[in-house]
């Protein structure tokens, strides 16, 4: 069975078609761009209450409990009942709060990541955008949603939500440092921005292991200052319940409050797809060299269904950090970033520069 039996390019394209076959080339683009927008809108509900669902299963397990037993078999439709008892919950409006930028915070916080799921490639030809700078434009449409925190803090007129808007500031623009750091390692091994491009480069080998010790380094560096750049626990200081309520979301509530709830679990899958793309090879299976009676049996599993798999292994890790390890006090989370994973980052891309010049790696 030849690989490109799963390329979605082939279906996507009968899509394109299809439409401009029975539609002006205007309303084909509109009518795409209105199928894509639905597709997305789905796709971020479904996966938003399963990794809530998940969340909850993985706390149970990690303090000995049952977890969510009574909605539904095995509890699976309790993140339903949730979501419908928010979606009529009564949006409580704050007298001193400023109306405008109260109401646009969560939209932005949750715009960022919609942008951000945008370049992600699913499987083999299935990708809203294939841009010859991905992984800049992620990283970059990605650090718009602290925008939203700040605004949500500073607008709600609380001492409890400036605060904790002012720390999620602190920590996202500095461990942003090491998330790009960390990303540029590999893109001085595969010399592309273009996540397409990135995943091909892997067929005879994921950049976790071709590229040697670095790699493995910036993969490491990469959960740490990813999980603490999505406010996870144990960097979860904006949201420190015993000192802040709940952070910068403190005065919201109903939908607007569930849209930070779900904007928190996307930028985790986000940030777990990346980890997959980028270091574990995407959708592309799992080749080793010319060992060709395996890499064939490898490639009947259907690309999506290795990115998928790739991508709830690095959170269920994301998820063990925050019910493993206890809180970072404020001074510990940066003292970690400046003074140990930023020049650790800076010293690794060197030694990537110096392997890569040197034809040392696979």
């Amino acid at each position: 069975m030849p690989f490109d039996i799963y390329d979605f390019s082939s279906f996507t394209g009968w899509i394109d078609a299809s439409l401009r076959a029975a539609m002006s080339p205007f309303w084909t683009i509109f009518t795409e761009f209105v199928l894509l927008g639905v597709a997305f809108l789905a796709f971020y509900a479904v996966v938003g209450l399963l990794l809530v669902y998940a969340e909850r299963r993985v706390c149970a397990f990690m303090q000995c409990r049952v977890g969510p037993n009574r909605v539904g078999p095995w509890g699976l439709f309790q993140t339903v009942a949730d979501l419908i008892k928010l979606l009529f919950k009564e949006l409580i409006h704050i007298k001193k709060a400023d109306k405008i930028l109260f109401n646009l915070a969560p939209f932005i916080v949750i715009i960022a990541s919609f942008f951000a799921l945008a370049a992600i490639p699913f499987a083999k030809g299935l990708h809203a955008v294939d841009l010859n700078i991905g992984l800049f434009y992620v990283m970059a449409v990605s650090s718009v949603g602290v925008v939203g925190i700040l605004l949500a803090g500073w607008s709600s007129n609380s001492k409890y939500s400036l605060i904790g808007a002012m720390r999620s500031g602190a920590q996202i623009i500095s461990y942003e440092l090491s998330v790009g750091l960390s990303l540029l390692v590999i893109v001085v091994l595969a010399g592309t921005l273009q996540l397409s491009e990135i995943v091909e480069l892997q067929r005879d080998g994921w950049f976790l292991f071709k590229g040697h010790l670095p790699a493995v380094i910036a993969f490491i560096i990469f959960l740490i200052a990813s999980t603490a750049e999505i406010n996870r626990g144990p960097f979860d200081l904006a949201e420190a319940e015993s000192e802040l309520t709940a952070g910068f979301h403190t005065e919201y509530s109903g939908i607007k409050f569930a849209f930070f709830f779900l904007a928190e679990y996307m930028n985790m899958f986000i940030v777990a797809s990346i980890a997959a793309t980028v270091f574990l090879g995407g959708w592309m299976p799992l080749h080793i060299g010319s060992w060709d009676g395996f890499n064939h049996i490898m490639d009947y599993i259907p690309p999506f269904v290795w990115y998928a798999g790739k991508t709830a292994v690095i959170i269920y890790i994301i998820m063990l950090f925050k019910w493993t390890f206890p809180r970072l006090r404020i001074d510990q989370l940066l003292t970690l970033e400046w003074k140990y994973l930023l020049p650790i980052n800076l010293f690794n891309i060197l030694l990537m520069a110096f392997l890569v010049l040197m034809g040392w790696h696979f």
